[in-house]
């Protein structure tokens, strides 16, 4: 088995070993890996944070061993917690980093880091105020940044800035937490999962007080919440239905 870090800003993961396939996620500076399969130009991986998998470029990270691996796994995690700070390698050259990229790999790699940072847990309180940084991002699918994100990356970054692990997609999302009956059992930082005419489920938000919803569709954005879905106040229409309300925390 071989390992790997990412050692640059945001890494595209995708679905196949190809430039064209489809983007199912986004690896982000520092994120821990195992290299399942390896080829010439692609890599199969498995993160460590949700173990989601996909193809990364063997260009776009960086080998390293198991033992490097395990001793980064197991040490308590360090975020970063500005929308964008500086890593300087050392070449003394800066480039920058996203909202929640992983800084104990700092001195494996090298660079230096002088901005803010975050290493434990936040109450259940705070994960409004970390969703309002995610605010008019655009949705991106398969992005989890403010330059671009999903529904169910808003929701995965929103927790884990707050020390708190979800699952990548929304359907895998629905099976956290303890189900709620009602609307008015939730409170704010609690999810909800909406379906489609099939049945499966294919979107995520979070609830906000007196029945607002914050989650990303065109952008982040805030729309009210009643028990038929979400009702979007700029068209004055429901675009999503009610399937479940979860208490993660």
């Amino acid at each position: 088995m071989q390992y790997g870090i990412c050692n640059l800003s945001i890494v595209p993961l995708r679905n196949e070993p190809s430039d064209k396939s489809e983007l199912v996620s986004q690896v982000i500076y520092g994120d821990l890996f195992k290299v399942l399969e390896q080829r010439k130009k692609w890599s199969r991986i498995r993160l460590a944070f949700d173990k989601y998998e996909g193809w990364i470029d063997n260009k776009q990270y960086l080998e390293i061993t198991e033992e490097q691996y395990k001793s980064l796994n197991s040490e308590k995690t360090l975020l970063s917690t500005d929308l964008v700070e500086f890593i300087e390698d050392n070449n003394q050259q800066l480039f920058p980093i996203p909202l929640g990229s992983c800084l104990n790999g700092l001195a494996l790699l090298n660079h230096k880091y002088d901005g803010n940072l975050f290493d434990g847990k936040n109450e259940k309180s705070n994960l409004i105020n970390s969703a309002f940084t995610f605010l008019n991002a655009p949705y991106l699918w398969g992005g989890k940044t403010p330059f671009g994100i999903d529904c169910s990356g808003f929701t995965q970054m929103v927790y884990k800035l707050n020390g708190y692990k979800l699952l990548r997609d929304a359907s895998q999302q629905a099976t956290q937490g303890e189900a709620l009956s009602f609307i008015e059992e939730s409170e704010p930082g609690d999810l909800a999962f909406f379906d489609n005419d099939e049945g499966a489920i294919v979107h995520v938000g979070i609830i906000m007080k007196d029945n607002y919803i914050i989650h990303a569709h065109g952008k982040v954005r805030i729309d009210r919440l009643d028990h038929s879905g979400i009702y979007n106040v700029d068209s004055g229409a429901h675009t999503h239905k009610l399937r479940v309300i979860k208490k993660i925390i």
